[in-house]
This record gives structure tokens, C-alpha cells and sequence, in this order.
């Protein structure tokens, strides 16, 4: 071999040795979403599988575009256990630090999902100035309304789906049209012994004696009961019309065959029943739960056409995961990313009081509807028309099926009786 062929060979070796220890392209670093959840229950499963179709679908096209560069959304799931009977709020605060301090969030989406839970956590976000978006269970108007009483300490938090006085404001809506209709006038209350559902209760209790109806019991049962044929009886026994559940355990469902089977003349009607609102409650009852009604808080988590995202959503969490929309906190923690991917381009910026005043002025058409804050106590503003809100969604389950019957704009059947109540 010639000096000059080996000079060259000897160039072209060093330079395919140098490639060797030349670093791959760095990858963006990425945005780390804490979502605390009580993963054994509806209300933490569904909150998860929400946030990660999001993410899925956001990471696919692109990422979010910050400081020059796309950076991926990234998911850290911690389970708080704050929907288990017994465990106490230490426990979830424990594991919201730990999301915060081992896995490094950037923000909190989900939970905690237990009202007392969210409530103590509310320091500790103010602590780290976390920016959190509750999605999913908690329910009690004190989280929002601390945030309006105390902001600058609690300016970070954010709730993207109904509370408890939106609720009963719906159902309100609902049992003034069957009064009309029908003539009901006597109400019965069940209630599970956690703070949302006991206000809740009520105070639905106190409007309707206002409005002119006769309340004729008032239950409240321990989280994990599993029977309430005593209930159960006494509103037949008073001759109640309605029965107005707030119980997110996954034992109503006993609650509901037991109704059919004791053929109660009331109409059941879940403010918050969580087994009712899966798509799974059919076949858990073997039909015994059909003519249950239940507030899946917002819309998208049952077939409606509120807005073009409500099917498009609908349609794609049925592909990814097997199973429609399950219930209250699916369409809210799919639509917090999208609201914070939204922040983040308009803040440009990951700095929490950045955050706090994009999110304060968010304005965007979502899978439920118009998604905007209030700016003075961070809770979405509801609308019966998807146009000016977020709308809400009652359904009733009608030959295996979950149907839209509330609001108007948005329902796809109207409330029918079973037929030992007709007359």
C-alpha cells in the first residue's frame, strides 16, 4: 500500500473512531406531571387513564413548544389510597410530597380525589407553589372558595370540573321538571359518610323543604357498608317518590339491586353514585340498576353532542383502553392537560405565578364545553350551554344504556319510570 493510500485509510479510521464518542442528540428534557390518585377506585383509575391519553396524544404531536425547543409531557402516578376506608390524610399528603420531592413534578393533575384529602393538601401546594389542577372527586365548594378567601396563599390551585352546589343546582333542575310532570313532591336522601356527601345531603335537604317538598329521611351510611334494605324500606314506608344518592364506593351498586329487588316506588337518582357511572353497571347488575340516574359531573364522560371534541374523545378513550368514558373524572383530567399545555405556549414559561395567570385567563372550547376560570377562586365556570361553559351531564341508564337526559342542549333521551312506579 502506497504512503498516500495509508495516510487516508488512517484518516478515515480516526474519523469513524471519533463518530463513536460523538453524544447523541440530547433529548429534550421533559415536563413531569405529578397526578396523585386513589387508584383502586373509579375516580382514580379513570382520572389516569384521562391524563394519559392527553399526554399521548400531545407527545405524538410534538410535545409542548417551550423556550425554542418541544418538550414531552411526562406522567408520575403516586397512589394516595384516599378513597380506602380508614386510611388516614397523612397518607396522601405523604405521597404528594414524594411526587413533588422524588419524582420532581412540574404540576399536579388529578387529586387528591378524597374532599379532606384535597383540602390538606392545599397548604403543601402553596408550600412548593405547585400549580395543581383538581380533576377528579373532590367535590366540596371549600376548595375553591378558600382559594377566593385566602389567594395569594392559595392562588395555585385549580379545579376543572363541578362541585357539590353545582350539582345539587342540576338535580334541582331535574326534580322540578318531574314534579311537574308526575307530581312527586315526597324526597328521601342517602348519603355515605364522607364530608362532600353529608353537605351535600344537607344541604339538599334544606332546599328542598324550601321549595316545598317533603323530605322524608335523611341515611347515612359508612364508607364499605353493604346493605341498606333498612333505608331502603323506610322511603318506601314514607311513601318517598325519589331517592337521592350521594355515595361514590363501589357498593352502591348493592344499594341499586336491592332497590329492584324490593321494587322501591322511587326513582333513584345519584347526585354522586360511582357505580353507576361506569359503563360496566349493567352487567354488574344484571340489569337490576336500569332507570338509575346518576351526575357524571361533565359531559364527555357519557355519548352526548356538546361540542366536536365530545365524540372525538368519546371515541378514542373507548380505542385505548377497551371501555367508554367510566364516569366523573374522565373528560376533567383529559381536558386539564390540554388546559395546561394551553397555559404553558401562552406563558412560555414553566414559572408557577406564569401559570396561575394564563390559566386565570384560559379561554378555550373542550370536550364539555366553554373551559374558562373564575379568576378569584380558580373553580371552571359551569353553563347549561356548552357555548357559554362547561356543561354538566345527568344520564339514565334505559335498556343497557347510558343516556344523556340533562341539560336540554346537550340530552339524547328524556327520564323514564320503571314500571312499578307508573300508575
Amino acid at each position: 500500500m502506497s504512503l498516500r493510500h495509508r495516510a487516508i485509510s488512517t484518516f478515515l479510521f480516526l474519523i469513524g473512531l471519533s463518530l463513536l464518542f460523538v453524544p447523541a442528540a440530547r433529548a429534550a428534557k421533559p415536563i413531569v406531571i405529578g397526578c396523585p390518585l386513589s387508584m383502586a377506585f373509579l375516580y382514580g383509575w379513570d382520572a389516569e387513564r384521562g391524563i394519559t391519553l392527553a399526554v399521548e396524544e400531545i407527545n405524538a404531536d410534538g410535545g409542548v413548544a417551550i423556550g425554542g425547543e418541544k418538550r414531552p409531557f411526562k406522567i408520575e402516578v403516586i397512589d394516595t389510597r384516599d378513597l380506602e376506608p380508614g386510611v388516614p390524610v397523612s397518607e396522601a399528603l405523604l405521597a404528594m410530597e414524594k411526587l413533588i420531592l422524588d419524582k420532581k413534578a412540574d404540576f399536579i393533575i388529578g387529586g387528591p380525589v378524597r374532599s379532606e384529602a384535597a383540602l390538606a393538601a392545599m397548604p403543601l401546594l402553596s408550600k412548593y407553589k405547585k400549580v395543581s389542577i383538581l380533576t377528579t372527586g373532590a367535590l366540596t365548594p371549600k376548595y375553591t372558595d378558600l382559594v377566593a378567601e385566602q389567594y395569594d396563599k392559595f392562588k395555585y390551585c385549580f379545579r376543572i370540573h363541578g362541585e357539590a352546589k353545582n350539582l345539587v343546582g342540576e338535580i334541582f333542575a331535574n326534580f322540578t321538571e318531574l314534579k311537574e310532570k308526575h307530581g312527586f313532591k315526597n324526597l328521601f336522601i342517602v348519603a355515605q359518610d364522607v364530608s362532600h356527601a353529608r353537605g351535600a345531603a344537607e344541604l339538599v335537604k334544606d332546599i328542598a323543604t324550601k321549595k316545598g317538598w317533603n323530605v322524608t329521611g335523611l341515611e347515612i351510611y359508612p364508607t364499605g357498608a353493604t346493605d341498606f334494605s333498612m333505608g331502603l324500606l323506610k322511603a318506601k314506608d314514607t311513601k318517598a317518590e325519589i331517592i337521592n344518592i350521594w355515595m361514590d364506593m363501589p357498593e352502591s351498586a348493592i344499594l341499586l339491586k336491592q332497590w329492584h329487588d324490593m321494587k322501591i316506588p322511587a326513582l333513584p337518582f345519584g347526585s354522586t353514585l360511582a357505580a353507576a357511572e361506569q359503563p360496566g353497571f349493567w352487567k354488574a347488575t344484571n340489569g337490576k340498576g336500569e332507570f338509575t340516574l346518576c351526575n357524571v359531573v361533565n359531559a364527555g364522560n357519557a355519548p352526548s353532542n356538546a361540542t366536536p371534541w365530545t365524540m372525538k374523545f368519546y371515541n378514542a378513550y373507548t380505542k385505548r383502553w377497551g371501555v367508554e368514558p367510566e364516569g366523573l373524572g374522565t373528560s376533567s383530567s383529559y381536558m386539564a392537560v390540554y388546559v395546561l399545555k394551553d397555559a404553558i405556549l401562552r406563558a412560555g414559561s414553566l414559572d408557577s405565578s406564569k401559570i396561575v395567570d394564563a390559566l386565570e385567563k384560559t379561554d378555550i372550547v373542550g370536550v364539555y364545553g366553554r373551559v374558562r376560570f373564575d379568576p378569584k377562586s380558580h373553580q371552571i365556570i359551569p353553563s347549561t350551554d356548552p357555548k357559554e361553559g362547561a356543561v354538566g351531564s345527568i344520564l339514565q341508564w334505559q335498556d343497557g344504556k347510558r343516556i344523556v337526559v340533562y341539560p336540554k342542549s346537550i340530552a339524547m333521551g328524556e327520564i323514564l319510570l320503571p314500571p312499578w312506579m307508573k300508575k
